[in-house]
């Protein structure tokens, strides 16, 4: 699944609106991202960038929410994670003995 995250437009170069990039900061990690489908984004805006390219523009707010969202997903991943460590409880059942065995 790929997903498109927010990042806050740094700094931008180019003039023709086609070739236009910009540096983008997604918590710390900059990337460079056209700015081709957004003519409109200016230095300080937050954008929806996908495989590289910024598709539309959102205010801090919403940016805000998306990075509280991924945190808690994060948080999942890392539960899920210290729970695939654990053994299971004594008398579980294991998938592996509930499957059909062959003959």
């Amino acid at each position: 699944m790929c997903l498109a995250i927010p990042g806050k437009i740094t700094s931008i170069s180019g003039d023709d609106p086609l070739l236009r990039t910009g540096k983008v900061d997604f918590g710390g990690i900059l990337k460079d991202v056209s700015l081709a489908y957004v003519p409109e984004a200016k230095l300080g805006d937050y954008v929806i960038v996908h495989v590289g390219f910024a598709l539309s523009r959102v205010d801090e707010e919403e940016a805000q929410q998306v990075f509280e969202y991924l945190r808690q997903m994060q948080e999942l991943s890392d539960l899920e994670e210290s729970r695939a460590g654990v053994s299971p409880a004594p008398g579980a059942i294991s998938p592996s003995e509930t499957s059909p065995r062959a003959p």
